[in-house]
């Protein structure tokens, strides 16, 4: 495949979330005679394909990708609350679907900001809960733990803790952290190490090391499934 990249002074397409490369993201019309088979999208093939998905999505239905992820998900699921309307929380589900989350959970206000998820939610399983009890039943249920992250006294710490195979991870608001209420229904609580000034890091960064530590300790890395990029 030809690379383009972008010239000097060229805009951006306004739904490509890269601030370099090509100038386009995706693929255009398929050229040729159409492949066979219900997961490909007739719409995409004839106007080309400019989500952002991997390579191996190019052209397929939205159906089509959940099924093929539903077969692969992880065993760790992100719970968020959301009192504030936190701008982290899309951000947070983005890095979700990257790590490929069994769900996602919003705790609290139903609404929250989608911008940052760059149209992620639409690829996982994204659940309501109306308060932290809630979502702890629907978890307990499936055998599930509930683990929030937060520098409590008594918190583990990430680095050396052996993360559980069934877990949800919860994060708390931008700068309160946990609620009270989710101190109180949390399995345990655990803190990622820091050495600077600054008392906490930002939620979603947050979520990611988490995320990631999860994968370090229990995805199959050798897989041709695990994407590089």
């Amino acid at each position: 495949m030809n690379e383009t990249h972008q010239s000097e002074g060229e805009s951006r397409a306004p739904y490509d979330p890269m601030p370099h490369g090509q100038p386009e993201v995706g693929l255009g019309p398929w050229q040729g005679e159409w492949p066979e088979g219900d997961h490909w999208d007739p719409e995409l093939l004839a106007n080309g394909d400019r989500r952002n998905v991997v390579d191996r999505y190019r052209y397929w239905t939205l159906e089509a990708i959940v099924a093929d992820l539903d077969r692969r998900r992880h065993g760790f699921h992100v719970a968020i609350e959301n009192w504030q309307h936190d701008f982290n929380i899309g951000t947070i589900v983005r890095t979700a679907n990257a790590f490929l989350a069994a769900e996602v959970h919003i705790v609290g206000n139903r609404r929250w900001n989608r911008r940052g998820a760059m149209v992620t939610d639409r690829y996982q399983h994204v659940h309501h809960h109306p308060d932290v009890p809630a979502l702890a039943a629907y978890l307990h249920e499936r055998d599930v733990r509930l683990l929030g992250i937060d520098n409590l006294p008594g918190s583990l710490h990430l680095e050396t803790m052996e993360l559980p195979k069934s877990v949800c991870f919860l994060f708390g608001q931008e700068g309160p952290g946990l609620s009270e209420q989710a101190r109180e229904s949390v399995d345990g609580t655990f803190s990622i190490a820091q050495f600077g000034s600054t008392r906490s890091i930002n939620a979603s960064a947050a979520a990611a090391i988490a995320m990631h530590s999860w994968i370090v300790q229990h995805a199959d890395l050798s897989s041709d499934e695990a994407w590089r990029g």
